[in-house]
Order: C-alpha cells, then structure tokens, then sequence
C-alpha cells in the first residue's frame, strides 16, 4: 500500500457517512444543534490527541497486531490479554452498530413504515451480504475498500452541494447559539450534552486501522502514522460541514428530535424535500453498506489473530481458515451471528454504540497509558521513538488521550441506556451493568485458566524491546526500592 490506501483503510472505517448520520438522532435529541456545532469539532479535537499518541506508537512498532501487540510488548502478556478482549467487545459491537444503521435507513427506504420483521429481516440480509463476501475472500473485499474511499468523498460533497443549493433555512450561527434538548426536563442540560458526544465519539473510531495494514505498507513508519492521525482529522473536516448544513437546513426541528433512529431521514426529506431526499439517504445507506463491510474484515482479523494465540475459548475452532478461500470463516460467520443477536431487542441500538465506543477507546488507552508510564520511568528513551514523533510535546499529548477516554469511559458508563428483553423485563443503565458484568467475567475466566494457559503473541523482532521494558523496568524499581531502604 502507498500512502493514501493505508490512510483510505481508516477513513473507510471511520466512514462519516455512517456514524454521523446513524446516531444523528441521539446526538440532536439530547444536545440539540449546538451538538452539531461545538460537541463535534470538540470532540474531533480530543481523538485527535487519542490518534496523535497512536500514530506515535504506529511508527514505533508498526506491526499488524497493532494495539494488541503494542499492549503485549509494552507491559506483558496480561496487559495484552485484556486488551485483545476489549478490543474484540469494540469491534463486534460496532459492526452491530454500523449495519443496525444500515438496515434502518434501507428499510425505511424500501417499505413504508417497516415492520419489527421487516427491519430484523433486512437487518439479516445485509449482515449476511457482508459475511459471504468476506468468506469469499480477500481480494474482493480490498477492491470494494478502495471503491470506499472514493464513494465516501464524492458522496459527502454532492451531499454537501445539494444541501448548500436547496437547503439552508437558518443563519450558521444557528449551530452555535441554539442550546436545547427534547430530554427529560430532569435532566440538566450540560449532562444531556455530554451523553450526545457519543455521536461524534461513535463516528470517530476504527482509525487504528491503518497501524493494522502497516506491514503492507510502504515505508510503514511515516506512512501508517500518518494514516491513523489524518483519517481522524480529514474525517472532522467533512463530517463536521455536512452536519453543520444538515443541520441549518431543519424547518421543524421538535420532529426531528422526536424521530428517534429515523432523525436524519427526517432531517433531509425537510431539508431538500423529496424530489433529492431519497438520492441523498441511498448515497448514505450505500456508504453504510461499504464500512459495515470493512468492519467485519477488520473484526474478524482480530478475532482469528487473537484465536490464534490461545486468547479465546474454543480458539482450536475459531482460529480455523478455509481451505478453499484462505479466509478466517470461522470468525467471520461468528461475528455476524453475534452482532444480528445483539440489535433483536429494542431500544440496543445506544447500548450498542455506548459498548463499542467503551472497548474501543478501552483497548486503545492501555498501550498509550503503558508507553507514557514507560517513559516516565525512563525505560523508554527517545532511541525507541519512530520517525513519525511529537517530541517534547509526546507526554503531554498522551496523558490528555488518557484523560479524555477516562472521562469518555465514564460518560458512556452513566450514560441512561435502557434495554427492553422481554414485556415485563426492562433494564435501566444496560451499557453499566453489562460491561461491569463482563469485566467481572473476564477476570474470573482470566485468573481461573487463561492466566497460566495464555502466552501471548509471538513478538518476534520485538522480543527485546518487550524485554528491555519488562524486565528493565522492574529492575529499575528494584534498585530504588533497595536504595530507599539502605537510606
């Protein structure tokens, strides 16, 4: 890959055409059009420090385990085991995410006021679409990621020509004067806000993509790098102008608040009215269509890569490739089966995002928070950075990524999802109580098997910076304690 494949990976991925528009709803029913206006480009600030620090790393140590290896060599086998499981919960749940916002515009699209059965069989139908063509191969998929990339530029600016000819129907200045939200009036505004930021913070995910791809890169320590930090902020750029003149363009904005999943439907069909409206959200089912896509290949790559080393139950099974396809199958066909399971019942659709925006950005602070600890302690030397480096400015940059993903981590924990399983069962904060349900069961199954049986990646060249960070490190601490004590 040259420069641009590697960054056209993540910007696929990170697809703003998806993410944007999928949880546009959510994002303007709690913050209303200031969300559009301050809470994207504030947040598009802060994942910029998050993919700053990973771009670092990337350039340091591009290999195709990317977060799961940095973890690995970075703090040991234990650091990298949890963070593979963090990782994989992330990636599941956003390819539920991504389809689940696919198939509620294409429903909506092809029938009249779908049906639950008609939403959950078009649901079906695209989730299958992607297993198959992964299953098929590689090849396919690669040509399709290309086309991506493309489709995902044109689309966004003939959405965004459309929209300045037809639509506006407020001044800019709508975006940043307008505070209000159609929550709870028990519900401050200022918290109301913060929940919202889950639109942008969904959107802005998947961009450790191109450290993935590092290996098929050329010249992987300046190209991979600058893939992870400009698909982040090529991304805001776009994404940040078609929200701001969708949003201007509102005439009933209670309607559109009220709409629920549909609000950006909603939104266009008033903005350009039906004449472009349906051109419009089939340009943007479309670009779903190509990122859920991508998405499993990149999932089930981590399932299959982490099967491989023994870090999943059943990993014999699940690591197998077919012969046929010299594809991971298994993997893929498993994560399309658990994420039409997860979007069956209703009201999952935050949870789903709440989930994935919790073990991605979960998984990614680990070997950020490992490496800046790592220098602090001066086990790390400027002799480990790559090319693609921030220098004097590295620590402060990877200490405010950890700070935002722990508040990001929080918001989205306390976050009011609820979940409806049966008639007569409602679960009230779900995305809290099943990650704290899950943390719980992974750290019983870790210190029952997987702590003794786990060996980690195989780290190959990296065998001896993970050494001279491990072992180094404790040493170091060793020779203080000692010192301390003679004192």
């Amino acid at each position: 890959m040259g420069g641009f494949s590697n960054f056209a990976v993540s910007f696929s991925i990170i697809s703003i055409l998806t993410g944007a528009v999928s949880y546009y709803g959510y994002g303007f029913s709690q913050g209303g059009p200031a969300m559009m206006g301050v809470g994207w480009p504030l947040v598009t600030l802060l994942v910029l420090f998050v993919a700053a620090a990973m771009a670092e790393l990337t350039s340091s140590i591009p290999t195709s385990g990317a977060i799961y290896h940095w973890a690995s060599i970075l703090g040991g086998s234990t650091w990298g085991w949890f963070t593979g499981w963090l990782n994989i919960i992330g990636q599941v749940t956003i390819v539920a995410g991504i389809d689940y916002g696919c198939a509620t515009f294409a429903s909506n699209l092809i029938f009249q006021n779908p049906s639950k059965l008609q939403f959950l069989l078009t649901y079906f139908v695209i989730l299958i679409s992607h297993a198959f063509l992964n299953h098929m191969g590689i090849d396919l998929v690669s040509k399709l990621n290309s086309i991506s990339a493309i489709y995902h530029l044109v689309g966004v600016l003939l959405s965004v020509i459309v929209l300045t000819l037809i639509g506006p129907a407020h001044p800019i200045s709508y975006v940043f004067t307008t505070f209000s939200t159609q929550t709870s009036n028990s519900t401050p505004y200022w918290w109301a806000f913060m929940i919202g930021l889950l639109q942008a913070q969904w959107t802005l995910t998947g961009y450790d993509a191109s450290a993935h791809t590092s290996e098929e890169t050329i010249n992987p320590r300046v190209r991979a790098p600058w893939g992870v930090f400009m698909s982040v902020a090529i991304s805001g750029i776009f994404g940040y102008l078609l929200l701001v003149l969708v949003t201007i363009s509102i005439k009933d904005p209670t309607a559109v608040a009220n709409a629920g999943n549909n609000a950006f439907i909603v939104a266009i069909r008033q903005a350009v009215g039906s004449r472009f409206s349906n051109f419009i959200l089939w340009l943007v089912t479309v670009a779903m269509w190509f990122c859920g896509c991508s998405s499993i290949t990149s999932s089930s790559r981590m399932v299959y890569a982490f099967s491989r080393d023994g870090g999943l139950p059943f990993s014999h099974f699940l690591k197998r490739v077919s012969p046929k396809f010299h594809t991971p199958a298994v993997a893929i066909w498993l994560v399309a089966i658990i994420a039409f399971l997860s979007g069956i019942s209703d009201g999952v659709y935050a949870v789903i995002g709440t989930m994935s925006v919790i073990g991605l950005y979960g998984s990614y602070i680990i070997p950020i928070f490992l490496k800046l600890k790592a220098k602090v302690h001066g086990v790390w030397t400027s002799k480990n950075d790559g090319p693609w480096n921030l220098g004097k400015w590295s620590n402060l940059v990877s200490f405010i990524a950890c700070l935002w993903v722990v508040i990001l981590i929080i918001i989205m924990i306390l976050s009011p999802t609820d979940v409806q399983l049966t008639s007569h069962l409602l679960i009230h904060y779900a995305t809290g109580k099943i990650m704290l349900g899950a943390i719980i069961l992974l750290t019983i199954y870790f210190n029952l098997y997987a702590k003794h049986a786990f060996k980690g990646p195989k780290l190959g060249s990296y065998e001896k910076l993970n050494k001279q960070l491990t072992i180094d490190r404790s040493t170091k601490v060793n020779v203080v304690t000692n010192h301390q004590q003679e004192k």
